[in-house]
Protein backbone atom coordinates (compact mmCIF):
# COMPACT_ATOMS: atom_id res chain seq x y z
CA UNK A 1 0.00 0.00 0.00
CA UNK A 2 1.15 3.44 -0.84
CA UNK A 3 1.14 5.95 1.67
CA UNK A 4 -0.17 10.13 1.12
CA UNK A 5 1.90 12.24 2.40
CA UNK A 6 0.29 15.69 4.10
CA UNK A 7 2.18 18.28 5.09
CA UNK A 8 0.87 20.49 7.53
CA UNK A 9 3.70 22.85 7.84
CA UNK A 10 6.88 23.37 5.55
CA UNK A 11 9.66 20.96 6.46
CA UNK A 12 12.49 20.01 4.68
CA UNK A 13 13.25 16.45 6.00
CA UNK A 14 10.70 13.90 7.28
CA UNK A 15 10.54 10.70 9.01
CA UNK A 16 8.30 7.35 7.78
CA UNK A 17 6.77 5.33 10.65
CA UNK A 18 3.93 3.51 9.14
CA UNK A 19 2.22 1.19 11.73
CA UNK A 20 1.44 -1.99 10.74
CA UNK A 21 -1.91 -1.45 9.89
CA UNK A 22 -1.48 1.37 7.76
CA UNK A 23 -3.67 3.55 9.89
CA UNK A 24 -3.58 7.11 10.19
CA UNK A 25 -0.36 8.61 12.34
CA UNK A 26 1.57 11.88 12.56
CA UNK A 27 4.89 12.42 14.03
CA UNK A 28 6.31 16.20 15.20
CA UNK A 29 9.78 16.98 13.60
CA UNK A 30 12.02 19.45 13.66
CA UNK A 31 13.68 21.16 10.46
CA UNK A 32 15.38 24.07 10.17
CA UNK A 33 14.46 25.52 13.59
CA UNK A 34 10.72 25.08 13.09
CA UNK A 35 8.11 22.42 14.18
CA UNK A 36 6.70 20.37 11.09
CA UNK A 37 3.97 17.81 11.28
CA UNK A 38 3.87 14.97 8.79
CA UNK A 39 0.30 13.71 8.42
CA UNK A 40 0.86 9.40 6.93
CA UNK A 41 -2.38 8.54 5.29
CA UNK A 42 -3.04 5.41 3.82
CA UNK A 43 -3.98 5.71 -0.24
CA UNK A 44 -7.46 4.14 -1.35
CA UNK A 45 -7.29 0.24 -2.54
CA UNK A 46 -9.11 -0.26 -5.68
CA UNK A 47 -12.26 -1.32 -6.62
CA UNK A 48 -13.13 -2.99 -9.52
CA UNK A 49 -16.36 -3.00 -10.69
CA UNK A 50 -17.89 -5.52 -13.89
CA UNK A 51 -21.02 -4.92 -15.88
CA UNK A 52 -22.96 -7.69 -16.51
CA UNK A 53 -26.07 -5.38 -18.11
CA UNK A 54 -29.09 -3.87 -16.66
CA UNK A 55 -28.52 -3.85 -13.18
CA UNK A 56 -26.46 -6.51 -12.60
CA UNK A 57 -23.11 -5.88 -11.66
CA UNK A 58 -20.22 -7.12 -9.16
CA UNK A 59 -17.36 -5.14 -7.20
CA UNK A 60 -13.72 -6.47 -5.71
CA UNK A 61 -13.93 -5.20 -2.11
CA UNK A 62 -11.46 -6.35 0.33
CA UNK A 63 -10.54 -9.80 -1.35
CA UNK A 64 -14.01 -11.16 -2.07
CA UNK A 65 -16.36 -10.16 -4.80
CA UNK A 66 -19.98 -8.84 -4.32
CA UNK A 67 -22.45 -9.28 -7.27
CA UNK A 68 -25.41 -7.51 -7.20
CA UNK A 69 -29.27 -8.11 -8.67
CA UNK A 70 -28.15 -11.26 -11.14
CA UNK A 71 -29.99 -10.77 -14.47
CA UNK A 72 -27.98 -12.06 -16.57
CA UNK A 73 -29.46 -15.17 -19.14
CA UNK A 74 -32.59 -13.60 -19.80
CA UNK A 75 -31.11 -10.58 -20.52
CA UNK A 76 -30.23 -10.61 -24.69
CA UNK A 77 -27.70 -7.91 -25.01
CA UNK A 78 -25.65 -9.89 -22.33
CA UNK A 79 -25.71 -12.95 -24.26
CA UNK A 80 -21.80 -12.69 -24.54
CA UNK A 81 -21.50 -13.16 -20.60
CA UNK A 82 -20.62 -17.20 -19.75
CA UNK A 83 -22.77 -17.19 -16.72
CA UNK A 84 -21.21 -20.62 -16.12
CA UNK A 85 -17.86 -18.82 -15.39
CA UNK A 86 -18.82 -16.26 -12.89
CA UNK A 87 -17.55 -16.82 -9.34
CA UNK A 88 -18.87 -14.50 -6.51
CA UNK A 89 -18.92 -14.77 -2.88
CA UNK A 90 -21.58 -12.63 -2.08
CA UNK A 91 -25.22 -11.58 -4.09
CA UNK A 92 -26.61 -8.90 -2.62
CA UNK A 93 -30.65 -8.51 -4.20
CA UNK A 94 -32.33 -5.12 -3.90
CA UNK A 95 -36.30 -6.51 -4.57
CA UNK A 96 -37.75 -8.74 -6.26
CA UNK A 97 -38.39 -8.06 -10.04
CA UNK A 98 -37.71 -10.96 -12.38
CA UNK A 99 -34.76 -8.20 -13.41
CA UNK A 100 -32.94 -7.95 -10.45
CA UNK A 101 -33.34 -11.82 -9.14
CA UNK A 102 -34.00 -14.11 -12.01
CA UNK A 103 -30.70 -15.86 -11.89
CA UNK A 104 -29.96 -15.34 -8.32
CA UNK A 105 -30.82 -19.17 -7.08
CA UNK A 106 -28.85 -21.10 -10.03
CA UNK A 107 -26.13 -18.53 -9.73
CA UNK A 108 -26.59 -18.81 -5.49
CA UNK A 109 -25.96 -22.47 -6.21
CA UNK A 110 -23.26 -22.61 -8.78
CA UNK A 111 -21.03 -20.14 -6.48
CA UNK A 112 -21.91 -21.08 -2.71
CA UNK A 113 -22.29 -17.55 -2.32
CA UNK A 114 -23.36 -16.22 0.55
CA UNK A 115 -27.32 -14.61 -0.98
CA UNK A 116 -27.91 -10.49 1.31
CA UNK A 117 -31.81 -9.65 0.62
CA UNK A 118 -34.91 -8.09 2.87
CA UNK A 119 -37.04 -10.69 4.54
CA UNK A 120 -39.49 -11.70 1.97
CA UNK A 121 -36.89 -11.94 -0.03
CA UNK A 122 -34.83 -14.51 1.99
CA UNK A 123 -37.68 -16.47 3.13
CA UNK A 124 -38.65 -17.12 -0.97
CA UNK A 125 -34.78 -18.06 -1.27
CA UNK A 126 -35.15 -20.35 1.27
CA UNK A 127 -38.20 -21.87 0.01
CA UNK A 128 -36.42 -22.32 -3.51
CA UNK A 129 -33.51 -24.55 -1.62
CA UNK A 130 -31.01 -21.92 -0.37
CA UNK A 131 -29.76 -21.80 3.10
CA UNK A 132 -26.67 -19.65 3.04
CA UNK A 133 -28.75 -16.16 3.04
CA UNK A 134 -28.74 -13.69 5.60
CA UNK A 135 -31.79 -11.96 5.72
CA UNK A 136 -31.84 -7.60 6.90
CA UNK A 137 -34.13 -4.71 6.37
CA UNK A 138 -34.50 -0.82 5.57
CA UNK A 139 -32.37 1.10 8.55
CA UNK A 140 -30.18 -2.05 9.41
CA UNK A 141 -26.88 -2.85 9.10
CA UNK A 142 -24.62 -6.39 9.56
CA UNK A 143 -20.76 -6.95 9.35
CA UNK A 144 -19.55 -9.04 6.72
CA UNK A 145 -15.52 -10.02 6.25
CA UNK A 146 -15.40 -7.91 3.72
CA UNK A 147 -16.51 -4.98 5.57
CA UNK A 148 -19.96 -3.41 6.47
CA UNK A 149 -23.54 -3.29 4.60
CA UNK A 150 -26.59 -1.09 5.13
CA UNK A 151 -29.78 -1.59 3.63
CA UNK A 152 -31.42 1.84 2.72
CA UNK A 153 -34.95 3.10 1.67
CA UNK A 154 -35.45 2.74 -2.15
CA UNK A 155 -39.01 4.30 -3.90
CA UNK A 156 -39.97 1.33 -5.86
CA UNK A 157 -42.29 -1.67 -6.32
CA UNK A 158 -41.90 -5.06 -5.57
CA UNK A 159 -42.94 -8.61 -6.16
CA UNK A 160 -40.85 -11.87 -6.82
CA UNK A 161 -41.51 -13.95 -10.07
CA UNK A 162 -43.87 -15.93 -9.11
CA UNK A 163 -46.67 -13.22 -7.36
CA UNK A 164 -45.35 -13.28 -3.93
CA UNK A 165 -44.59 -10.35 -1.92
CA UNK A 166 -41.27 -9.04 -2.39
CA UNK A 167 -41.03 -6.84 0.46
CA UNK A 168 -40.06 -3.33 0.72
CA UNK A 169 -37.25 -2.47 -2.51
CA UNK A 170 -34.13 -1.07 -0.95
CA UNK A 171 -30.59 0.21 -1.78
CA UNK A 172 -27.11 -0.99 -0.29
CA UNK A 173 -24.30 1.10 0.92
CA UNK A 174 -20.87 -0.92 1.48
CA UNK A 175 -18.74 0.14 3.54
CA UNK A 176 -15.08 -1.36 4.17
CA UNK A 177 -12.29 0.33 5.55
CA UNK A 178 -11.83 4.23 4.81
CA UNK A 179 -13.89 3.27 1.43
CA UNK A 180 -17.79 3.26 0.70
CA UNK A 181 -19.83 3.23 -2.37
CA UNK A 182 -23.81 3.63 -2.67
CA UNK A 183 -26.12 0.80 -5.15
CA UNK A 184 -29.35 3.04 -5.00
CA UNK A 185 -31.32 0.25 -6.94
CA UNK A 186 -34.59 0.41 -8.39
CA UNK A 187 -35.78 3.95 -7.23
CA UNK A 188 -36.76 7.42 -7.59
CA UNK A 189 -34.75 10.72 -6.66
CA UNK A 190 -35.70 10.81 -2.83
CA UNK A 191 -34.53 13.03 -0.11
CA UNK A 192 -33.16 10.20 2.03
CA UNK A 193 -30.17 10.51 -0.52
CA UNK A 194 -28.73 13.38 1.30
CA UNK A 195 -29.03 11.33 4.53
CA UNK A 196 -26.96 9.23 2.74
CA UNK A 197 -24.25 11.78 1.55
CA UNK A 198 -23.94 13.16 5.24
CA UNK A 199 -23.57 9.64 6.90
CA UNK A 200 -20.81 8.67 4.25
CA UNK A 201 -17.70 9.23 2.19
CA UNK A 202 -18.54 7.69 -0.93
CA UNK A 203 -16.27 7.12 -3.62
CA UNK A 204 -18.68 5.91 -6.34
CA UNK A 205 -22.50 5.39 -6.28
CA UNK A 206 -24.92 3.55 -9.06
CA UNK A 207 -27.51 5.08 -9.91
CA UNK A 208 -30.17 3.74 -12.30
CA UNK A 209 -30.86 6.38 -15.13
CA UNK A 210 -33.20 4.92 -18.02
CA UNK A 211 -36.56 6.39 -16.74
CA UNK A 212 -39.74 5.18 -16.60
CA UNK A 213 -39.59 3.02 -14.41
CA UNK A 214 -37.25 4.64 -12.40
CA UNK A 215 -35.45 8.39 -11.95
CA UNK A 216 -33.97 9.34 -15.18
CA UNK A 217 -30.86 10.82 -16.17
CA UNK A 218 -31.91 14.43 -15.24
CA UNK A 219 -33.04 13.00 -11.88
CA UNK A 220 -29.83 10.85 -11.29
CA UNK A 221 -28.21 14.21 -11.59
CA UNK A 222 -29.87 15.66 -8.62
CA UNK A 223 -28.99 12.71 -7.00
CA UNK A 224 -25.45 12.93 -7.14
CA UNK A 225 -25.84 16.48 -5.85
CA UNK A 226 -27.85 14.97 -2.29
CA UNK A 227 -25.34 12.19 -1.88
CA UNK A 228 -22.08 14.59 -2.28
CA UNK A 229 -20.56 12.16 -4.63
CA UNK A 230 -19.51 12.98 -8.34
CA UNK A 231 -18.35 9.30 -9.73
CA UNK A 232 -21.70 7.78 -11.21
CA UNK A 233 -21.74 4.64 -12.50
CA UNK A 234 -24.98 4.08 -14.61
CA UNK A 235 -27.38 1.01 -14.71
CA UNK A 236 -30.71 0.05 -15.61
CA UNK A 237 -30.80 1.81 -19.43
CA UNK A 238 -31.02 -0.18 -22.27
CA UNK A 239 -32.45 -3.23 -22.06
CA UNK A 240 -35.69 -2.85 -22.80
CA UNK A 241 -37.51 0.04 -25.46
CA UNK A 242 -39.12 2.27 -22.70
CA UNK A 243 -35.32 2.61 -20.80
CA UNK A 244 -33.51 3.41 -23.71
CA UNK A 245 -31.14 6.64 -23.55
CA UNK A 246 -29.01 8.84 -25.48
CA UNK A 247 -25.25 7.89 -23.81
CA UNK A 248 -23.34 10.71 -25.08
CA UNK A 249 -26.07 13.19 -24.02
CA UNK A 250 -26.82 11.90 -20.50
CA UNK A 251 -22.95 11.95 -20.20
CA UNK A 252 -23.30 15.69 -21.04
CA UNK A 253 -25.90 16.06 -18.53
CA UNK A 254 -23.76 15.17 -15.94
CA UNK A 255 -20.26 16.44 -16.96
CA UNK A 256 -22.73 19.98 -16.75
CA UNK A 257 -24.03 19.13 -13.27
CA UNK A 258 -19.85 18.89 -12.06
CA UNK A 259 -19.76 15.25 -12.10
CA UNK A 260 -18.95 12.12 -14.18
CA UNK A 261 -21.20 9.18 -15.44
CA UNK A 262 -19.27 5.89 -16.47
CA UNK A 263 -21.63 3.58 -18.72
CA UNK A 264 -19.70 0.16 -18.15
CA UNK A 265 -19.89 -2.07 -21.66
CA UNK A 266 -21.53 -5.31 -20.62
CA UNK A 267 -18.44 -7.81 -19.59
CA UNK A 268 -16.01 -5.17 -19.31
CA UNK A 269 -14.37 -3.91 -15.99
CA UNK A 270 -13.46 -0.47 -14.52
CA UNK A 271 -11.47 0.52 -11.94
CA UNK A 272 -12.70 3.27 -9.31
Amino acid sequence: MRLNLIYLQSVTSFLILPTRDFSFRHQHLKSGGRDATVVFQPTASIMKLTSYGHSCFSVQVNGKTLLFDPFIRANELAASVDFSAIQVDYILITHGHFDHIDDAVELAKQTKATVIANFEIYQWLQGHGLTDVHPMNLGGSATFPFGRVKMVQALHSSVLPDGAYGGAPAGFVIESGHDAFYYAGDTALTLDMQLIGEEFTLRFAVLPIGDNFTMGVKDATRAMTLLKCRQIVGVHYDTFPPIRIDHEAAKAEFEKAGGKLYLVPIGTSLEM
